[in-house]
């Protein structure tokens, strides 16, 4: 006799405690009375929404059932796609995500099946069903580990995209993870990816990285471009990526204070010539990338020192809302390190010095780099007060970029923050030295690394 641990005993269960025939159960859940028997006699395999039409009828939740579902209506036998398939999508639609990485796990015992779970993991993801998505791809990617395919790189792309966050440290774990399989990629994968992985390794400080994923970049983009550019199925102009690969060595030379050099490569993507017949979308590119250049000339001019430049810098960005930002951050910078008075541009834009996303004329700016970014602008902020003996409002951005730098897990930030606290501290307030300790409390519970007090 079927027991109540069963589905089919939960229904049988149900029908005996109601006094219900099958043909009475078959018009209430709307089910053919001969499918219903048979699949009460195990004659019959049962279908997802058979199941959960059964499952609202007896007054349980919708994927009450979906556990046992697995074990007793779809691997019993050599599992079907259309059964298998239909059960995976109503996982996604009902959050079952325990119960649809299960199914896809048993799936994969037989590799012929990686094919399908790939393509519904993919359409998952273009569906912004993420979490279903990931689920798949990690058990596709599992499957095909020893495998050089192309399938188990997209995966690997996929993961990463779905693994960066706010947390510098498992941004770095996700860079490690996928690196590997960048050259494994389609093209029209390969070039968004290494711009992805230029962005977080420069989120992290990662210098010499950048550059040399902006040469590898920039030269199958030139050798796409020069080959077979009508062939290109991505979804950005080819030059974007020659000319971001310019632009992402200029950014790192400038960051380590060659700005000599940062300007060389401003020539290479200011006025690209040799781009003949531009079409509309790569006009828009290259408006933009000389619309940096003329920005970033006027920048490194300032962070080397020439500081008759800064009206005609502060002039340039008052008409271009999307430069205010990064401008601030360099501004700031350079006030620090040569001891400028920028109070007047700081009150002209001080509703840009709040933390928003940020965009240009091509797309969004990555989420990771403006975080980095705000998070130091608010330290140097705390610097800049601190200089002028304004002594609360220079350590209250110190903690705010304390707060942001615990955010984001950057461990060079939050050390950066509590040297700077810890030498103005006997100018703190009691309110501003509980806040402190409050985030200090914060450290210690990461345990990013062993902590103490600085002197």
């Amino acid at each position: 006799m079927e027991t109540t641990a069963t589905i089919r005993g939960a229904i049988a269960r149900y029908l005996q405690e109601h006094g219900l025939t099958i043909n009475q159960f078959a018009k209430i859940s709307k089910i053919n009375s001969g499918s219903l028997s048979g699949i009460l006699n195990g004659n019959r395999p049962m279908l997802t929404n058979q199941l959960d039409q059964i499952t609202s009828c007896i007054g349980f939740r919708e994927g009450h059932f979906y556990d046992k579902y697995i074990f007793e209506c779809i691997f019993h036998t050599t599992p079907d796609w259309r059964r298998l398939g239909a059960f995976l999508e109503r996982c996604a639609e009902l959050d079952k995500l325990n119960c649809l990485q299960l199914a896809a796990r048993m799936a994969m015992e037989n590799i012929t099946y990686a094919p399908m779970l790939f393509e519904l993991a993919e359409s998952f993801y273009n569906e912004k069903k993420y979490n279903a998505a990931t689920a798949l791809y990690e058990c596709v990617a599992e499957s095909e580990k020893f495998r050089h395919s192309e399938r188990l790189a997209l995966c690997h792309y996929r993961l990463f995209l779905q693994r960066l966050s706010d947390n510098q440290e498992s941004n770095w774990q996700a860079v490690v993870l996928f690196e590997p399989y960048i050259e494994r990629l389609d093209e029209q994968y390969q070039l968004p990816a290494y711009i992805e992985l230029i962005n977080v390794s420069g989120s992290l400080g990662q210098w010499d990285k950048i550059d040399y994923l902006a040469v590898k970049m920039g030269s199958k983009a030139m050798t796409i471009y020069q080959n077979h550019k009508s062939g290109y199925q991505g979804n950005h102009p080819l030059i974007l990526y020659i000319l971001y690969s310019y632009l992402a060595r200029e950014n790192s030379c400038g960051e380590r204070g060659d700005y000599e050099q940062a300007l060389s490569y401003i020539r290479l993507y200011e006025s690209p010539d040799w781009i003949i017949d531009p079409t509309e979308d790569e006009c828009r590119v290259i408006n933009q990338f000389s619309e940096w250049a003329e920005a970033n000339r006027y920048l490194h001019s300032i962070l080397a020192g020439d500081y008759n430049v800064l009206p005609n810098y502060v002039k340039y960005i008052e008409s271009r809302e999307d430069e205010i930002f990064v401008a601030l951050c360099h501004i700031v910078l350079a006030a620090n390190r040569h001891r400028l008075k920028v109070d007047y541009i700081l009150e002209r834009f001080k509703m840009y010095l709040t933390y928003k996303p940020q965009k240009n004329q091509i797309s969004n700016i990555n989420v990771h780099v403006t975080l980095n970014q705000y998070t130091r602008l608010l330290a140097e902020l705390g610097i800049y007060y601190l200089n002028a003996k304004q002594y609360d409002c220079g350590l209250s951005y110190i903690l705010d970029s304390l707060e942001y730098s615990i955010r984001i897990k950057s461990d060079n930030g939050m050390l950066r923050c509590m040297g700077i606290f810890e030498q103005f501290q006997q100018y703190a307030s009691e309110e501003t030295q509980k806040r402190y300790n409050d985030f200090i409390r914060d450290v210690q519970k990461l345990s990013v690394y062993a902590w103490s007090p600085l002197v």
